[in-house]
């Protein structure tokens, strides 16, 4: 019974610990960014690192049951490298420059919502509407939403941009500027990271070798940014990394945040679902907070707090109703094996008489050989 439990604990343990690793890359880029370093090399660097860490792991262990290449499995990692690695960490990166590690993750709170919206789009998730399990996931992403725009629009500039150009008065300043094209720049990045996991999950039912797909989709996403990078930042000075932060940013977003946790959601991702891996992205705001209050000395303001009680209560109702849904799954899953096999034996016991009685005829005949030879 322990044995069980710990196994049905490693997703949850899995996903908890890559929001961390998720709170640390904040801190850590954000550090790096105010200092003057490109957001664009920092995405191929991390990319490149990336590539460079996951190879080894996939050419050793898949190489007997890697599937064969076909050309809309390469398209599909083509764009999975457009959506994750360029557009999605760009933007997410810019955004992340103009406002703060904790507004950004707030922002970004909306993916769980697109992508179950996405995932109902594409039928990837039942609407039974008249079940509790569906009204709780749906629920529990209004939920969500509702504790992220908390967050976002509670203690920061934005507030002050919105009033003195909808309201009226002085408060305006570059700050509440930044704020708003920052939102701007994270909710396309979070659009395109939801298109992401969609995109991964039909991907991984072709091709079902996931560390082999992490790393052609991180090596994909190195040219790629390389090459925007070159369009973005002609002057080549922009690459020089020492053995500093920058160098410390990129390998640590480049291991911990695309190659490690692109396995561990793709793998995630195929053992529960697409909207169980991103039901735990609220948990990087909250890490984020308490670590800016623990750690730096970061005030942390009653709408905050408010804000990551809502969100904790939205993951929850969330991971309640997807959870009900594995569990339902495995039962009509259990039924139809069950049924198939009954339906084996049925057949089976349909022929058993007829063998039963071919067996009698030839005992009967054997013993009346026998009888012969005794007379």
């Amino acid at each position: 019974m322990g044995l069980k439990m710990s196994e049905s604990a490693k997703p949850y343990f899995a996903m908890v610990c890559l929001q961390f690793g998720y709170a640390g890359m904040n801190l850590v880029t954000k550090v790096v960014l105010d200092r003057g370093m490109s957001h664009y090399v920092l995405v191929a660097y991390r990319n490149a690192f990336a590539t460079a860490a996951i190879a080894p792991f996939a050419l050793l262990s898949e190489r007997k049951v890697r599937p064969k290449m076909t050309f809309p499995v390469f398209m599909q990692i083509f764009v999975l490298a457009l959506l994750g690695p360029l557009i999605d960490q760009n933007l997410y990166y810019a955004g992340l420059k103009l406002t703060s590690p904790v507004f950004a993750g707030a922002v970004t709170n909306i993916v769980p919502a697109l992508t179950f919206i996405i995932t109902m789009i594409f039928r990837m998730e039942k609407v039974e509407i008249r079940k509790v399990r569906f009204q709780a996931k749906v629920v529990g992403t209004l939920v969500i939403v509702v504790g992220a725009l908390l967050m976002i629009l509670f203690k920061t500039p934005l507030i002050s941009f919105l009033r003195s150009h909808f309201i009226g008065g002085d408060a305006s300043s570059l700050a509440g500027e930044d704020y708003l094209k920052a939102t701007a720049f994270l909710l396309i990045a979070s659009f395109s990271w939801a298109s992401f996991f969609v995109l991964q999950a039909a991907t991984l039912k072709r091709y079902s070798s996931h560390l082999s797909l992490s790393t052609m989709v991180c090596f994909m996403g190195t040219l790629q940014s390389t090459a925007l990078t070159f369009v973005m930042e002609p002057n080549l000075y922009a690459w020089n990394v020492g053995f500093d932060m920058n160098l410390l940013a990129s390998v640590y977003a480049g291991i911990m945040s695309s190659s490690i946790a692109y396995y561990v959601q793709g793998m995630m991702t195929k053992q529960k679902s697409v909207v169980f891996v991103t039901a735990f992205n609220p948990l990087v705001v909250i890490i984020g907070s308490i670590i800016g209050f623990l750690i730096l000395g970061q005030s942390l303001y009653l709408g905050g707090v408010l804000g990551m009680a809502i969100l904790m209560v939205g993951v929850c109702a969330v991971l309640w109703g997807k959870e009900g849904d594995i569990e339902e799954n495995n039962e009509e899953t259990f039924i139809e094996v069950v049924k198939c096999c009954s339906n084996c034996e049925n057949k089976n016991h349909s022929k058993m008489p007829r063998i039963d009685e071919e067996v009698d005829v030839e005992m009967q005949s054997v013993g009346q050989v026998k009888v012969v030879v005794g007379l």
